[in-house]
């Protein structure tokens, strides 16, 4: 009776390790690629992708979530309106790497110790995304890009652990120091960052938010456990190395040396208004056409667009749209004449607008990290009021 038994299952047991070697031979190898920070402004923020190698074929399959078309005819206003569509591109890895290669861009793998069974969804459902029905995404530059949907199909095969294991973690930084660290290298570049963005970009992010940086992707990916309670990351492998400058650091935002600057520009322009007024308005004009223009442009980030980490900027009590109101008065002064009396109530408002954005950066409400901006336009309104207060 017992044999009727045991000969079944020694048979079913012979199958079973003969079938693992085919088994074995049909679970992909998986890893994230990292890419280092190039020169031109849309690569300062590194890249990555996800690599699947097919052990039978040893084919090499990069899934890059980066790919947009600029000569769609609606790209530049979706672009302004924050309404990008972006793809998932398969292409084989070799052919990924060229332009990184010719860059001179440093690229890494970081080889996944996934089960057999993970891996398999893994590809499976990255061959599916990448379908031409399904591959079109919105692109949200802090929120969904890249670098958060490599995260998040990890994450949905680790069944949330990757989430768990990062979300409750925080180095202090924020969309706003991400931002202005990374696009420092251009210099226009890092003013817009900081001109432009408003208080929401200034919450301080779990290392789950900052993984929109490919590069602290990566480094969040080497402190995670895999399911089954091993590193995630089973090797790091260099594949092109780096030939550029490295990515920038941060550092803390010293608003003194702007305040010193302030400071001596506003009690020059109370000084000379007194003595120099043509000098001083001549001086002034170009400040308040360009502080007019970047308030229209915050405006209409606000107002116009969808790009919500913009909104509520507090820069605009400090570049404000007033400042257009300035321009008759300022050529009334170049030609000799007083300004009015319409000219100097509404450098007032200016200066108060000022005074007030001091306050609110230290309301515990929706703080913005401005104090350098405040440092230095505070002194230069207060100044050009009393340099045109001073002139009757």
């Amino acid at each position: 009776m017992r044999s009727r038994f045991i000969l079944p299952a020694l048979l079913a047991l012979l199958a079973l390790f003969a079938a693992l070697p085919a088994f074995a031979a049909t679970t992909p190898r998986v890893g994230v690629v990292t890419m280092q920070p190039g020169e031109i402004f849309f690569e300062r923020f590194g890249h990555n992708a996800i690599v699947v190698v097919e052990p039978d074929t040893g084919e090499a399959t990069s899934y890059n979530f980066g790919y947009f078309d600029p000569t769609e005819p609606d790209f530049i206003s979706r672009f302004v309106r924050n309404d990008m569509r972006y793809r998932l591109a398969a292409l084989p890895f070799e052919q990924d790497l060229l332009q990184y290669r010719e860059e001179g861009r440093g690229v890494s793998v970081q080889w996944l110790d996934i089960t057999p069974e993970q891996a398999r969804e893994l590809a499976d459902a990255l061959a599916e995304n990448a379908k031409p029905e399904n591959a079109y995404y919105r692109y949200q530059y802090f929120d969904d890009n890249c670098s958060t949907r490599v995260r998040d199909a990890l994450d949905r095969v680790l069944g949330g652990g990757l989430r768990r294991q990062i979300e409750g973690r925080s180095h202090g930084n924020t969309a706003r120091s991400e931002a202005v660290r990374l696009a420092s290298p251009a210099w226009w570049m890092w003013l817009g960052f900081d001109i432009g963005l408003g208080p929401s970009s200034d919450q301080p992010l779990p290392v789950w938010g900052e993984s929109y940086v490919p590069m602290r992707l990566a480094a969040a990916l080497r402190e995670v456990k895999n399911s089954e309670g091993r590193p995630l990351v089973l090797e790091e492998q260099e594949v092109l190395p780096h030939r550029l400058p490295p990515e920038p650091q941060g550092g803390p935002s010293r608003w003194w040396p702007w305040a010193l600057v302030g400071i001596a520009l506003g009690i020059a322009a109370a000084w000379a208004g007194r003595r120099y007024p043509r000098v001083v308005a001549a001086a002034a004009l170009p400040f308040w056409v360009l502080s007019g223009v970047l308030a229209v442009v915050m405006l209409f980030i606000w107002f116009g667009t969808g790009h919500t980490y913009g909104w509520a900027n507090a820069n605009l009590l400090l570049m404000s749209p007033l400042c257009w109101l300035l321009l008759p008065g300022a050529w009334r002064v170049l030609r000799g004449r007083d300004a009015g009396t319409w000219f100097r109530g509404t450098l007032a408002l200016i200066a108060a607008g000022a005074v007030l954005a001091l306050f609110a950066y230290w309301l515990p409400v929706q703080p913005q990290r401005n104090a350098h901006w405040i440092a230095l336009l505070l002194p230069i309104h207060l100044g050009l009021l009393q340099a045109f207060r001073a002139r009757r």
